[in-house]
């Protein structure tokens, strides 16, 4: 189906918890358009949501002009803004009675049976959520530990309140949230969990989900290695047979936290249009999300994006702000060549390979799996033995965890022979001004 190609996209429309080649498309942005978002929280509104086929709650996919299969989408993240004044998170508590195989997925009320039943908030509280047809209890997860965390105006810190804070924000949830018109998610916030009070945390919001539509339809929250692992041999309508079918996965659930303002993450293309979705902003989040939950919020995004040709991807690569690199990642500064240059010359190397940093995103049933998916990952895309990429993470970059238990970000300091031998260089170029 064509659609009116737009230089300037604005998108409202959510999906319930799936992303894949069938979902109804947002519209279509030009080839170096912009994309503005305000979508829901994620994580935990979805996961008690019980008509959700998964965690997050996404926008539906976003058509890319020129992109296709093969390609690579690039996308420049230019703002991300918090809109909630607060949130409630946690470590979770599952509700084995509310679910089959998968709590974040195979919903049904304990009581009637109903799959992925309908739903209203009577109250507050974790038992607010109720089966529309039979009126029990038919959310899938309650906190084992939570706390609620109140904003400033400025979304510069945020304070976790006590048991009064917690039972005003449980009374304007909708509005402390600030749900868009068209979310269907409940806010966490009913829950009013009211656990280590008075502390004070700094803010700093990134977009934990986004990226491209994967070749096979996924529950969206399960869009990675590790997450992607619960659906192998399950008995669910997305279950899968083994790790193999996995490999259609685009990794777009990373949970880093250097996915923020300023960075740029290049994406590979597995659909005609690419199928670019966004969700799941964080207020904050330390590296690994340690509760395999935070701050979940609403927020806008402003996003450029435009197509590599032929770039033919194994999965996400981040440029994140310079900032953010490990400091032996970094681009190096002109008394650093200066220097290596003396010592070149001494030693009589006959060239000083240019080189700039990348990042491959790597994920897998543990940090392990998932640093080896990132081995494979950036050895294929440079042409590189896994020694070479061994050696050269270890002399100029490192690894990194993104998120418990599986993904991962693998930094180096990549030759810029490589990087033009694939059409990376100008975009690493423009995101260092190198």
């Amino acid at each position: 189906m064509s659609q009116q190609i737009q230089e300037e996209l604005d998108v409202d429309a959510f999906t319930l918890g799936l992303v894949g080649p069938d979902q109804e498309w947002a519209g279509t942005v030009a080839d170096g358009g912009t994309v503005r978002t305000h979508t829901p929280p994620a994580c935990w509104g979805p996961m008690v949501t019980p008509e959700f086929r998964g965690g997050h709650e996404v926008t539906r996919p976003i058509r890319v002009e020129n992109a296709e299969p093969g390609d690579a989408l690039v996308v420049h993240i230019k703002d991300v803004e918090v809109t909630s004044v607060a949130t409630s998170t946690g470590s979770m508590d599952e509700r084995e009675e509310a679910f089959g195989d998968d709590p974040f997925i195979d919903h049904e009320c304990p009581e009637c049976g109903t799959a992925w039943p309908d739903s209203v908030v009577e109250g507050t509280g974790e038992d607010a959520i109720r089966c529309a047809e039979c009126g029990a209890n038919a959310s899938s997860f309650g906190f084992e530990y939570g706390y609620t965390v109140a904003f400033d105006e400025d979304r510069t810190v945020g304070v976790t309140v006590g048991r009064d804070g917690a039972d005003m924000l449980a009374e304007n949830a909708d509005e402390a949230m600030a749900l868009p018109d068209k979310s269907r998610q409940h806010p966490i916030l009913l829950y009013g969990p009211d656990e280590m009070p008075g502390a004070l945390g700094r803010l700093q919001p990134f977009v934990g989900n986004i990226g491209t539509t994967p070749a096979e339809e996924y529950p969206d929250s399960h869009n990675a290695g590790d997450f992607g692992q619960f659906l192998i041999g399950a008995s669910h309508d997305w279950g899968l047979p083994d790790e193999e079918a996995l490999e259609s996965r685009t990794d777009g659930h990373l949970d880093s936290n250097d996915v923020r303002a300023g960075a740029t993450l290049v994406c590979p293309v597995r659909v005609e249009g690419a199928g670019l979705y966004v969700g799941d902003l964080h207020a904050n989040q330390g590296d690994g999300e340690l509760s395999l939950h935070t701050t979940d919020v609403s927020g806008r995004t402003e996003l450029e994006v435009e197509v590599i040709k032929d770039l033919d991807l194994d999965g996400p690569l981040l440029l994140p702000n310079e900032a953010d690199l490990p400091h032996i990642a970094k681009p190096y500064t002109d008394a650093e060549r200066e220097a290596g240059a003396a010592v070149a010359e001494e030693y009589d190397v006959d060239e000083l390979a240019d080189a700039a940093p990348i990042q491959v995103i790597g994920s897998g049933a543990t940090i392990n799996d998932a640093t080896e998916n990132a081995f494979d990952r950036a050895g294929t895309l440079l042409d590189m033995t896994e020694g070479e990429v061994r050696g050269r993470c270890t002399f100029t970059g490192g690894v990194e965890i993104a998120r418990l238990p599986g993904v991962v970000q693998l930094s180096m300091l990549a030759p810029m022979a490589k990087l033009e031998a694939v059409g990376l260089a100008d975009t690493v170029r423009a995101q260092y001004d190198l």
